[in-house]
């Protein structure tokens, strides 16, 4: 039997990753009692039972202690059960984002006037030894829900090797500041800006006649190799420091052109190079010119 214990930051995607996983034929249980867990787990290990992958959402509550849940995965460690932990993660920044536009208390703040950011760094203390446990973590602050399954398809139905590095290329326009995720950021505007170019001017990095007027500058594909060179070589060393995270920006002006451009071709190279996850975002490439 497959059993998973879903785990993480109240608002990481716990919820949305138990869905998932019901998807893929896991028998999925939310948020039960931790007093109980041992005795769930015994229940669906009976011989002849038809269950054969399981999945266990455990949430920090403000009436029970989360250390009773780590003292019972231990016992049922020793006893010989296995299992694997899936820690569902997000920054601070997005955190406090989800809990103000879903409009819900935090569970561990304070009823009387609590504050998200006082209740999220609770949590993050009462979790960090079962992060440091977990076989896969997850930082779902930059993934659409479609790039969340395919990371679980990865692990749970492909079952592919996973190191939990999640890599977002990000384009950005510097007139709107820079990513305050950001871990390495690159600045292109040493490159010619197709915005002074009428039949250009009003198309995105997306557009083909952009890509070609970008791509069209020697400078553009010197500076794409040494970048590739660069972060192939750093990846599997951010791994093996367990990062969990690495945005990496590449700007323009506006964030609309040359940014865009080189951030879709950084992530061509990048995709199927390596297990880690990799996304890309355009954040500016819907404002206003």
């Amino acid at each position: 039997m497959r059993f998973v214990i879903v785990t993480g930051m109240s608002g990481g995607g716990k919820r949305t990753a138990l869905k998932m996983l019901e998807d893929m034929g896991f028998f999925c249980v939310d948020n039960l009692p931790i007093p109980l867990l041992e005795k769930f787990v015994e229940l669906i290990a009976m011989p002849n039972k038809e269950i054969s992958k399981v999945a266990l959402g455990l949430d920090v509550r403000t009436d029970q202690s989360f250390s009773d849940a780590e003292n019972s995965l231990e016992k049922l460690k020793q006893i010989g059960y296995k299992y694997e932990i899936l820690f569902m993660e997000a920054s601070d920044n997005v955190l406090i984002k989800r809990y103000k536009e879903s409009r819900r208390m935090h569970p561990l703040a304070s009823y009387e006037g609590g504050r998200v950011e006082d209740g999220i760094h609770k949590e993050r203390a009462v979790l960090a030894d079962m992060r440091k446990r977990a076989d896969y973590v997850i930082d779902t602050s930059n993934l659409l829900t479609r790039e969340l399954k395919v990371e679980l398809d990865r692990i749970f139905l492909k079952n592919e090797e996973y190191n939990s590095l999640m890599v977002n290329v990000m384009s950005f326009g510097f007139k709107n500041g820079i990513p305050s995720d950001a871990d390495l950021v690159f600045d292109v505007r040493f490159l010619p800006n197709p915005f002074y170019i009428d039949e250009l001017k009003h198309s995105t990095g997306n557009d083909k006649p952009v890509q070609d007027y970008v791509m069209s500058f020697p400078e553009a594909e010197t500076f794409l190799n040494k970048l590739t060179d660069m972060l192939l070589f750093l990846i599997p060393n951010y791994v093996k420091e367990g990062k969990y995270q690495l945005v990496v920006g590449i700007g323009c002006t506006g964030g609309k052109h040359r940014s865009v451009t080189l951030a879709n071709e950084l992530y061509k190279r990048l995709k199927n190079k390596g297990n880690y996850g990799l996304t890309i975002q355009h954040r500016d490439v819907k404002s206003g010119i």
